[in-house]
């Protein structure tokens, strides 16, 4: 009397054939494959129309009517329109003060809040989370409201010094989260054995802890970049209407100079600018992956 098969059973020993299980892997290695191609065009797609824009010859947005490399040269060469030249001036500026105060300040947070007993460190980093995960809008609005409640103590606080506040205030979370898991990382009794070797508190942290952290630090401070520079609802809403590079037509960066170029002819350097400055990270990225590269196998040499 033969054995009778269900038909899951007869399903799972069809799909256990050499054959079917060969082709099987090759039809999820394909989807896998594919997805992680979709992904990445949906990822980088906008990267590429920047850029393809970059060499437009009329800069519009639905024909390319020829190539160029005049946006290029224009902007290498800062022979820019002038509302364009001080959004950009203003957006680097305020970029790099941000990024160097709030890695700075963001540091040493991070150091104090990793001191803490187990307890007062979870809330406290909870706390640092609420300005990462609140809407952009709520908090452009709520600093907005608190530099107009200080504007008679300090008149000209909207402007830049606003928008670098502003931007320090949103950057120091970021830098606060990616160096705390460094920090976790390190051996407790680090810090005790710098002192027991007779090096001071303020010399045991820059000598010895500093450099463990490093890595965080650097991340930290290239995601605080990376946001200043990406920032429009904040910026927005704390620029006021004073402009040290451009008196009199109110301060703008690069993401609210383009906002106010929607109803307008946008300068075409724009897509140049926006290209060099996405070559300019993938760059550097490369070059921090190949350096962290080269020390990992020049260790395991030594090893």
């Amino acid at each position: 009397m033969g054995v009778r098969h269900s038909v899951p059973s007869r399903l799972v020993l069809f799909f256990r054939r050499p054959k079917v299980e060969k082709v099987m892997k090759s039809l999820v290695s394909v989807f896998k494959y594919s997805f992680f191609a979709f992904f990445m065009f949906l990822m980088y797609m906008p990267i590429f129309i920047i850029a393809i824009q970059s060499f437009n010859d009329r800069g519009l947005l639905y024909r390319f009517s020829g190539f160029t490399f005049d946006y290029w040269i224009n902007v290498l060469t800062f022979n820019l329109d002038p509302d364009l030249m001080a959004a950009i001036i203003t957006t680097l500026l305020v970029a790099f003060i941000a990024t160097l105060i709030s890695t700075v300040v963001g540091t040493i947070a991070a150091i104090g809040i990793h001191a803490l007993p187990k307890k007062k460190r979870q809330q406290m980093v909870i706390l640092n989370q609420v300005p990462i995960l609140n809407a952009d809008i709520i908090t452009g609005l709520s600093l907005m409201f608190i530099f107009k409640i200080v504007v008679d103590l300090f008149p000209n606080i909207f402007g830049l010094p606003s928008l670098i506040v502003a931007h320090v205030f949103f950057c120091i979370p970021y830098v606060v989260l990616s160096i705390m898991p460094k920090l976790a990382e390190l051996d407790e009794n680090l810090y005790d054995a710098a002192l027991d070797l007779y090096c001071k508190p303020k010399r045991a942290i820059t000598r010895v802890i500093i450099p463990a952290i490093m890595p965080g630090i650097f991340t930290g401070m290239l995601i605080a970049f990376t946001m200043s520079i990406d920032d429009f609802l904040i910026s927005f809403f704390n620029t006021g209407s004073y402009d040290p590079f451009n008196a009199g037509l109110g301060l703008n960066n690069i993401s609210t100079y383009i906002y106010g170029s929607v109803n307008r002819q946008m300068a075409p350097e724009v897509y140049a600018y926006n290209t060099i400055l996405s070559l300019g990270v993938i760059l550097i990225l490369a070059f921090v992956y190949i350096r962290s590269a080269y020390k990992n196998r020049k260790h395991e040499q030594k090893i």
